[in-house]
């Protein structure tokens, strides 16, 4: 390949993206979480349903949380139904989401290749291409050969403790760079009248009855016809002041990248048996993540075995990264549900609404939650893409169970 200056294809930005007003005393709307969720649910309530007195509201600095922690891979091979439906929604969204924002997200559909090694792992992603096709989703299933192909960099030898026996390929598949996602966001919500207040952190919610009428702040009390949660790892803890014992649970989720690289590894890979995905950044670093902590927290950081054993998964896949220096790592607070999937929609309390329990896969899903999430919020009901994933069904059973089904979580 060419040599090129890592980084010289990045856009510049304007001065001024958006405004950092004072938070007014009542909104129509309240979105608690300023993170990709939470000013896409904002976009979308100004764009589709004309909702403009809206506050987000972010107890850190804008995006800061798990949205600048993640490792931006962008996917809709899901095997269930439920789970494809929304993921390929908003991957719909994504390919045309720089164009509605006029604003560069860099989003890259280089293709994600979901690794086998097993005999078993080939039955379930050949079952998982089948099944994404009858959703209209694109996927190929490809052996050794045709993984070295579209990514040659990976070790597909079959003399080593995980052979590459295939994988499954999604050519649309890619990733995007999350903070031009977080700001574009940001500055359509800001256009559009909506105020997102930084340093703004949610203490209590005002209740009248089972009916939530408010919240309060560091920055004093807020009255809100409607408060739509949506802080990841945090939202059990909000719900919490309401009444609410939602079933999830916050670990670390880390990740980390090397120093700058010349441009190598054309695509995403990821493996479930070695555990480790890897996409090289448009700067040139690569970016590796891999499974949660194991342990409950809230804290923005993780073990160091987590980070040995993941560095360890990427050589066992690329042994060309050998020589490459580890720039820094860090943490997200990701919320895990029992059953892998995602809770979005009403919540026991009136007024009150759910964004929670997206695990490791919520970058992923951000135009297209938001997308949802706005038309709940609106029609105080859910839009029938969120619809399978009410709080309910851990009630009366119907699990929407993407653990193992999806051969890696993220």
């Amino acid at each position: 390949m060419s040599p090129r200056t890592p980084g010289a294809e990045l856009p510049e930005h304007p001065d001024w993206l958006w405004r950092n007003p004072e938070p007014k005393r009542s909104y129509d709307v309240v979105i608690v979480g300023g993170g990709g969720h939470g000013l896409a649910t904002a976009h979308y309530l100004a764009k589709n349903h004309g909702i403009t007195n809206v506050a987000v509201l972010e107890k850190g600095w804008l995006a800061g949380g798990n949205m600048a922690r993640n490792t931006t891979i962008i996917r809709s091979n899901y095997l269930w139904d439920e789970s494809a439906g929304i993921y390929e929604h908003a991957l719909k969204l994504w390919e045309g989401l720089a164009e509605e924002l006029d604003y560069p997200i860099l989003f890259s559909q280089r293709g994600v290749l979901n690794l086998a090694h097993s005999l078993q792992d080939v039955r379930d992603s050949v079952r998982r291409v089948e099944t994404n096709r009858l959703n209209g989703v694109d996927a190929e299933w490809l052996d050794a050969d045709g993984v070295r192909e579209v990514c040659p960099i990976v070790n597909t030898s079959p003399d080593v403790r995980y052979p590459v026996l295939g994988a499954t390929y999604q050519p649309r598949a890619g990733i995007a760079k999350h903070d031009h996602v977080a700001w574009g966001l940001a500055r359509s919500a800001d256009a559009a009248g909506i105020d997102i207040i930084q340093n703004c952190e949610v203490t209590g919610l005002e209740m009248v009855g089972n009916r939530v009428v408010g919240v309060r702040t560091n920055l004093g009390p807020i009255a809100a016809g409607k408060v739509a949660l949506c802080s990841a790892g945090h939202t059990s803890v909000l719900a919490a002041m309401a009444g609410i014992e939602l079933p999830l649970q916050s670990h670390p989720l880390q990740a980390l990248v090397s120093e700058l690289l010349e441009p190598v590894h054309p695509t995403v890979v990821m493996s479930n048996a070695v555990h480790v995905y890897v996409s090289q950044a448009h700067k040139g670093e690569l970016v590796m993540g891999a499974g949660i902590d194991a342990y409950n927290s809230y804290t923005q950081r993780g073990a160091f075995h987590i980070i040995e054993e993941q560095m360890s998964a990427a050589l066992e896949l690329f042994p060309v990264f050998a020589r490459a220096h580890v720039l820094r790592t860090w943490g997200g607070i990701v919320d895990v549900s029992p059953d892998a999937s995602p809770i979005v929609g009403l919540s026991p309390v009136d007024n009150l609404y759910l964004n929670c329990g997206w695990g490791t896969g919520g970058f992923k899903a951000t135009p297209g939650v938001g997308w949802v999430y706005a038309h709940t919020i609106a029609h105080d009901t859910p839009h029938p893409l969120n619809a399978p994933f009410s709080l309910d069904r851990f009630t009366t059973g119907a699990l929407v169970d993407e653990h193992g089904a999806a051969a890696v979580a993220h």
